[in-house]
């Protein structure tokens, strides 16, 4: 397995319990980690939709990290999500304020593995070119 499918299995691995937290029991979930309330069969809804979105990628990310064909489409897949995440956080920021810390934390994770995906992507370019 070369890094750039490490990387993704690790990202795989890392999101799955945030989307997880997101859909399961949105409720308790999110009102336990953010006093937040899911109000409703909509706001449940947006939230479990959100999860079936994550875990899509996460699936991809998978099938990236077990097959060499799909790793650099998956690693811009995992680029994407990562740095759109980033970006809604920081509009959130300046429009709406500082949310939880661990939401911060998220910001920068987000970030972290925009970046590293860009170096896998730049590692996988040298190991095909070394080949």
């Amino acid at each position: 397995m070369s890094p750039p499918q490490i990387f993704l299995l690790v990202a795989a691995v890392g999101l799955l319990p945030i989307a997880l937290s997101y859909g399961l029991d949105p409720e308790a979930v999110l009102g336990y980690l953010f006093g937040m309330t899911v109000d409703g069969t909509n706001g449940t809804h947006v939230f479990r939709a959100v999860m079936g979105l994550y875990l899509a990628l996460i699936i991809y990310w998978i099938l990236g990290a077990r097959s060499a064909p799909f790793t650099r489409p998956a690693l811009y897949s995992l680029i994407v999500f990562m740095f759109g995440l980033a970006a809604g956080r920081v509009l959130s920021f300046m429009l709406d304020g500082v949310p939880h810390w661990i939401l911060s934390v998220y910001l920068v994770l987000e970030v972290l593995f925009g970046v590293a995906g860009a170096v896998m992507v730049r590692k996988l370019n040298r190991l095909e070119a070394s080949s």
